[in-house]
Formats: C-alpha cells, sequence, structure tokens
C-alpha cells in the first residue's frame, strides 16, 4: 500500500476532506496539512480532524510535503501550481481532483518540474453539498477515478497516484484528457447546466401566490438535485469545458426541439418509441 508522511491538501472541502478522512483513516496520510482562503473553513477542519494543521500561506503549507493534493475550482489549479513549485522538495508529486482535465494538462506540460511531478486525476464522486462539513471517509468507495497521464508523465508517480485511489475504494481508469473532457462534458457538465436551466426556469414562471415548488414531487426533486451544487466551481467546470459543453448544449437543444414537433403535431406512436427507448437506456444504467 502506497503511503505519505507529509501531505498538502489545498482546498479542504468536500473532495479534498473526504479524501483526508478516508486516507487518515486507512494510514496512507500521516501527517495532513490544510491550506485555503479562509481560517473559518480550515478551523472547521482541524476540528472535524480532517487536518493536523492548517495555514493561508500556499508556499509554507507544501514546504516538505510529500503530495500536494489540489481540490479546488478548475480555474485556480495552474496558478497554484506556479506558485508552489518553488517551495516543493524534490521528489514531491501534485496531483488534482478537477472535473476539467485537458487545459491542466496541456498547461503543466509546459511547466518546468525539475525533480517534482504532477498527475492529472479526477474521482468521479461528489455530492450536491460542499465545504468540510460535507466531508465523509466513503466518499471515493466503488467509484471511478480517471487519471490523465500526458507522454511528460513520470512513470513512478502515476503508479502511487493510482494506488493511493484504488486504496480509498476507486476503480481507476486511464484516459487521455481530451477525450475525458468529452465524454464527462456529456455526462456530467451538460446535466448540471440543464439542472440549473430548468430550476431558474420554473422560478421565472412562479407568478402565483402560492409556490408551484410547493406541489412538486419526487421527480422534480431527484432530477434538480445537482443544481445545489457550488456556483463557483460549475462556473469554473463550465468556462474550461467551453467548446465541448457548448457543443453538447446545442445538440440537446436539437433533440429538445424534436421532442417538441412531435408533441405539436399529436405523433403520440412516435412519443411512445422514443419514451422507451429512453427508458430502457436508463434501466441499462441503473442495472
Amino acid at each position: 500500500m502506497v503511503k505519505f508522511n507529509r501531505v498538502a491538501i489545498v482546498g479542504v472541502g468536500l473532495i479534498g476532506g473526504s479524501l483526508a478522512l478516508s486516507a487518515r483513516q486507512k494510514g496512507i496520510f500521516n501527517h495532513i496539512v490544510g491550506i485555503g482562503r479562509t481560517p473559518e473553513n480550515l478551523r472547521k477542519a482541524k476540528n472535524l480532524n480532517v487536518v493536523d494543521e492548517f495555514t493561508l500561506n500556499l508556499e509554507e503549507g507544501v514546504k516538505d510535503a510529500e503530495l500536494v493534493v489540489i481540490a479546488t475550482p478548475v480555474s485556480d489549479i495552474i496558478p497554484i501550481i506556479k506558485k508552489s513549485l518553488p517551495a516543493l522538495k524534490k521528489g514531491a508529486i501534485i496531483t488534482d481532483v478537477g472535473s476539467v482535465k485537458n487545459e491542466i494538462m496541456i498547461e503543466t506540460d509546459k511547466l518546468s518540474l525539475p525533480g517534482v511531478f504532477f498527475v492529472g486525476s479526477h474521482p468521479i464522486a461528489g455530492t450536491e453539498n460542499s465545504g468540510v462539513e460535507a466531508a465523509f471517509s466513503d466518499l471515493f468507495l466503488k467509484r471511478k477515478c480517471i487519471l490523465t497521464p500526458s507522454k511528460k508523465t513520470d512513470p513512478s508517480a502515476l503508479e502511487k497516484i493510482k494506488n493511493l485511489w484504488i486504496s480509498v475504494g476507486s476503480e481507476v481508469f486511464f484516459m487521455d484528457s481530451q477525450p475525458h473532457d468529452q465524454i464527462l462534458g456529456a455526462v456530467s457538465h451538460l446535466p448540471h447546466m440543464i439542472a440549473f436551466a430548468l430550476v431558474n426556469y420554473l422560478h421565472e414562471i412562479n407568478h402565483e401566490k402560492e409556490s408551484i415548488f410547493k406541489f412538486s414531487g419526487g421527480g422534480l426533486k431527484d432530477f434538480t438535485r445537482i443544481a445545489a451544487s457550488h456556483p463557483i466551481m460549475w462556473k469554473d467546470i463550465a468556462l474550461m469545458n467551453k467548446g465541448n459543453l457548448v457543443n453538447l448544449m446545442e445538440g440537446f437543444q436539437k433533440t429538445l426541439e424534436e421532442l417538441k414537433e412531435l408533441i405539436n403535431r399529436g405523433d403520440g406512436d412516435e412519443l411512445v418509441r422514443k419514451f422507451e427507448e429512453s427508458r430502457r437506456i436508463r434501466r441499462g444504467l441503473i442495472s
């Protein structure tokens, strides 16, 4: 089992906090330093025994760390790596947990990393909740984690990060960063945009004295659960994966227009066919 004596986690929220809890519980992380922007959240992390110490100073926090985990919004990842480099000791490994990978891999490959190694990773795990108080040790259990090595990725560092995610319960896959962003754009980023849009639209048309949401059933709540996700995080994901996401949204709009046309012309047989196909695909996903 892979072990790291001193670990720095930049961004101690749901993902960073859950990794800290799980890895500590399994004896993978010995001493954990939390790094962030607000002392209130970091004090909470310390009180919850998620981290052993904390600091607002990035360079101070990553000094002497064998592993640095960056669990921040994706737009912050490259600036954090650049700022960390002068303070890192030789042999240190940096990894991230970002949901968008191609731009990050392109930019890290451009950096001079003498004696320091970067491995891009994306645990496909999370909830609509955020903050360290939402963290729990089983978040990654039986979840997938995608690693996106490039030609410049150090094989030894890649193996250690692979074993880290396996040790906290994840099933690890390797993927190039470009198809990663296309696939995750479709199965994760697009559904979030649809959920955000639906909730906002329903709010806009809610002109009655009594809220229409009072009469919503489990279907709406299930469908829009992810609309409660962290706004800053999802703003960054949407903008960093803009090319893929805009294409996907345009394709989805076309499919929605096709359904609208079937309803307009009263084509019940074709609607049933479409709905049966959707049900079959959905049941396949669950099984």
